[in-house]
């Protein structure tokens, strides 16, 4: 396996106190790497070395800082820990506390089904003639047949593909029997947004999120390529916003205007005291099935 810099660093200074010592032959020691001349790409590189616990997220701002956030789950030896790997990149790095526990925005209820949980539709999408709707990979993970009711007798479709963790998305197949899939998002006020396209969000942009608990709420992107340590695995590339969700929202739609942009996969907090939540980029999800919004 490849050493980080910093662990490059370590090991040559630690061969070059050997030396002096008489114990390893050595022509030349090396100096300590300054935390400012690394790039963010090493320093994040050895973030998900060492410090993928549970309960901890993280991603790079525009001016190259990386901020590290951590639940209210990470106390004692993990919290030691993060804090030990942390700091050795000085103020490259803020250390964020989030409220609440990060989680998968997952449970049982309405919306679309399957076995005990309910999640959310993202978007539909189709390719020719076929149709399909997307939501998150932790969602199709739990089932194949997915339901428009919760007595699970509507049926929409069955699971055509999904990926979690490492991504999360998935992808389900429209059954022939169910036509009712208009390419819009439910705004759960009576009205709907039309999606006509998707695209890549960026930090700062306005974006609203729809989903079956929590219905319509809004708020800002804050972070991109954002990785996210859930107790179930390790997700990479997602959105960060302050955008609030629960229990029940998974898979629901992040857009802004009539233009697709992710996927509900979790977060921490809740649509009282306010929350962060983390969002499956859609346009991968798009490329990799060769499907699209309509």
């Amino acid at each position: 396996m490849n050493m980080s810099p910093i662990r490059r660093t370590t090991a040559l200074l630690a061969a070059a106190g050997l030396a002096a010592a008489g114990l390893l032959a050595t022509q030349a020691s090396a100096a300590p790497v300054e935390p400012s001349t690394l790039s963010a790409a090493a320093i994040t590189s050895t973030l998900n070395e060492d410090a993928t616990i549970p309960g901890t997220a993280w991603h790079t701002d525009p001016d190259g800082r990386i901020i590290v956030s951590y639940d209210d789950t990470v106390t004692g030896t993990k919290l030691a820990k993060l804090t030990g790997v942390t700091k050795q990149f000085g103020d490259r790095i803020k250390l964020e506390k989030m409220s609440g526990k990060l989680t998968k925005f997952i449970r049982g209820g309405d919306a679309i089904y399957s076995g005990q949980y309910r999640c959310s539709l993202g978007f539909n999408v189709r390719s020719g003639s076929t149709y399909y709707f997307l939501t998150a990979g932790h969602c199709t993970n739990i089932g194949s047949s997915w339901y428009a009711n919760s007595a699970r007798t509507t049926l929409l479709g069955t699971r055509y593909g999904t990926s979690f963790p490492g991504n999360d998305y998935g992808i389900v197949r429209y059954s022939s029997s169910y036509t009712n899939h208009p390419g819009s998002v439910n705004l759960y006020n009576g009205s709907t947004q039309d999606i006509t396209s998707a695209g890549n969000a960026y930090v700062g942009q306005t974006v609203r999120r729809s989903g079956s608990t929590t219905g319509l709420r809004s708020g800002s992107v804050t972070g991109l390529n954002a990785t996210v340590n859930y107790a179930e695995g390790t997700v990479y590339g997602l959105i960060r916003t302050n955008v609030c969700a629960e229990g029940g929202d998974s898979g629901g739609a992040l857009f802004a205007g009539s233009t697709a942009l992710g996927l509900t996969s979790g977060g921490s907090g809740n649509c009282t005291t306010g929350g962060t939540t983390y969002f499956q980029p859609v346009t991968e999800v798009l490329s990799r099935y060769g499907v699209s919004v309509y």
